[in-house]
């Protein structure tokens, strides 16, 4: 009986293991699940670890002069099982370097010397730095290993200049600038592939382990900061009344005006040391990022974003003063904050502040957005909400964006539909939609729009942009009509659960689907980000019986997505039929669907919405 009942489990166990692993896995991802940091189940493995930083920056900004000079100390926690002989430093801001992998030309006012370490020390302990790599990577020998579980501490001091072309940071104008990326880090360390040695190539976005942070901004009087994190000093920088006004703003629902033009013209909105220092503090996030100006307006207002507990996040915005649509941009985000809270993803906003910047990026950090100015309030919106709701993916959750950039960008594709059909409306929403995120990849039939979705970032240059945005949230999107609304968002807090504070990767997601879910949804997932698919189906042939008409349809296309079968009957009257994707579990390559109806049918069509038909010549047919 005994050895009955241990044959059976292991049968069982076996077949798990075959159902789990029926998706293709890459080497190195089967390495980190066979060494328990990663479980099928889709948590994180009992094994698993992740490398953490305490981060305090220093940095001295004096506009018009674009010279950024910068220390700071880290201390850098090896939670990993592996000695550490080297570390790894990022130096993002050396894509500036003449010389630097990049996907696109650049201007001249795109370059600089990148990033320049003056000096760098462990434990004390002078360092070899090589300043002439243009690579946005290098390797540093430690003077002793670092065992697993022990730290050290790291001291450098750096300097470089912020570049005048428009881009995710810089010059906005000869007074106001965004620093983003700026400080050199210690690359990830992680279970999978060690050392993140990926370049950072400019169509690309980031990877970075959660840390925490000090970072003091030193720049003249009246010059205002803002920043990714909490001020601390606010009366050690604004004038009492300045610093009042950001208090009232902590608990307003309506816009407070906490600096003007009148104001900025005044010059007296900071206090009038020749230079002041801003201090900002904010515990395990990912990226710490910086706008500067004294010029700009500054608005502010909040609004609760859980109200379990009655807790409250700050939404501020920084902006030239003839920019109309940012005199909108606290309200929107007081919006999207609190829809995010209590819609999709229905988590509370985990951060006690959102800054609106206007820049020129359109580029979101942790607690800020860098966009750039519209004359379309309506469209501003959309981009806002967008930036906003990459709040939770990567934010939220430490995505591989150089890697796996679907796994945040899907996502915020997919919110910012799902929030724009509550503030705009379905059609002008799904419009839009169809507009900006899908018309380009379905009707483009290149060989590099059609790579399965699950292609590493870094291989792909035609492509990137449909595979990050587009395609996959058409995938999360046909998941949730799939599964409804209420399972659907079960299996997703089940994988933001799992994962929230670490470094999912694609095979999380799937298991974590799976397991709250309750279903093995691989097929689903195999078809979506493993195939060479799109979207083309084709209504092949239409047969009339007693009481019903049966209907063959192909998929062309390859991938599993629902659509409407709508009808017109000869009496005029109309009717719609929804097949979700389910339909295609069986057979992806055809499926039958059966209208049982005794009325003669005049035409029918096959319409998916935002699920856009590559040819549809071949969806409708006719009784004439």
């Amino acid at each position: 009986m005994l050895k009955s009942t241990i044959l059976s489990c292991l049968l069982l166990f076996i077949l798990q293991q075959a159902n789990a692993q029926d998706l293709y896995m890459p080497r190195d991802i089967k390495k980190a699940y066979q060494k328990g940091t990663r479980s099928l189940d889709g948590k994180p493995g009992k094994n698993y670890w992740q490398n953490f930083g305490r981060y305090n920056i220093s940095v001295t900004v004096a506009p018009p002069n674009r010279d950024v000079k910068g220390t700071e100390q880290i201390t850098y926690i090896n939670n990993s099982p592996d000695t550490l002989k080297r570390l790894n430093f990022k130096l993002i801001m050396n894509i500036h370097k003449p010389g630097a992998a990049r996907f696109f030309g650049s201007g001249a006012n795109y370059l600089s010397d990148g990033v320049q370490v003056d000096a760098i020390k462990a434990d004390g302990k002078q360092l070899n730095w090589n300043n002439k790599s243009v690579s946005t990577n290098q390797g540093v020998s430690l003077p002793k290993p670092l065992m697993p579980h022990d730290s050290v501490t790291l001291d450098l001091t750096w300097h470089y200049q912020l570049v005048t072309g428009q881009g995710r940071e810089g010059v906005i104008d000869s007074t106001s600038f965004y620093l983003a990326y700026f400080y050199p880090r210690v690359g990830v360390y992680d279970d999978y592939a060690g050392w993140d040695r990926t370049e950072f190539i400019d169509a690309l976005e980031f990877y970075n382990d959660f840390n925490d942070y000090t970072l003091n901004v030193t720049v003249p009087k009246n010059y205002i900061v803002w920043a990714t994190g909490t001020l601390q000093n606010p009366k050690q920088v604004l004038q009492p009344e300045y610093a009042a006004r950001l208090e009232k703003s902590m608990t307003s629902d309506s816009t407070i005006h906490i600096v003007t033009p009148e104001d900025t013209k005044g010059r007296k909105v900071t206090v009038q040391n020749d230079m002041n220092t801003w201090t900002w503090k904010a515990n395990y996030v990912s990226d710490m990022a910086v706008g500067i100006s004294d010029t700009y307006d500054w608005d502010a207002a909040s609004v609760v974003v859980d109200k379990a507990t009655g807790r409250r996040s700050s939404m501020q915005a920084a902006f030239p003063d003839k920019s109309e649509d940012f005199h909108h941009s606290v309200q929107f985000g007081r919006n999207s904050l609190s829809w995010f809270s209590n819609n999709w993803p229905g988590v509370p906003y985990p951060f006690p502040k959102m800054t609106a910047f206007q820049g020129y990026a359109d580029m979101e950090y942790p607690m800020m957005v860098n966009d750039s100015h519209t004359g379309d309030i309506h469209f501003a919106q959309f981009v806002q909400d967008h930036e906003i709701a990459h709040t939770y993916f990567p934010f939220y959750m430490g995505i591989n964006e150089t890697r796996y950039g679907f796994m945040d960008e899907g996502w915020a594709t997919t919110l910012e539909l799902l929030i724009g059909t509550a503030e705009v409306g379905k059609e002008k929403a799904e419009t839009l939609y169809k507009q900006f995120r899908i018309n380009g990849w379905i009707h483009d039939p290149s060989t590099a729009e059609d790579m399965p979705i699950i292609t590493q970032g870094t291989e792909l240059r035609g492509g990137l942009g449909n595979n990050e945005y587009g395609k996959p949230s058409l995938s999360y999107l046909a998941l949730k009509d799939m599964l409804g609304d209420a399972l659907f968002k079960k299996a997703l807090h089940t994988y933001m659960d799992n994962w929230h504070g670490k470094h999912p990767i694609p095979w999380d997601y799937f298991n974590s689907m799976n397991s709250g879910s309750g279903k093995d949804l691989n097929w689903f997932f195999n078809n979506w980000f493993f195939t060479n698919g799109y979207i083309d189906l084709a209504l092949t042939k239409v047969t009339k019986t007693i009481g019903e008409y049966k209907l063959d349809v192909s998929n062309i296309g390859g991938f599993a997505a629902p659509y409407d079968v709508k009808v017109v009957y000869a009496d005029g009257k109309t009717d719609s039929f929804h097949e979700t994707s389910a339909c295609w579990q069986k057979n992806q390559k055809q499926t039958v669907i059966i209208i049982k109806t005794a009325k003669a049918i005049k035409s029918i069509k096959l319409d998916g919405g935002i699920f856009m038909d590559a040819d549809e010549s071949n969806n409708s047919w006719s009784a004439n």
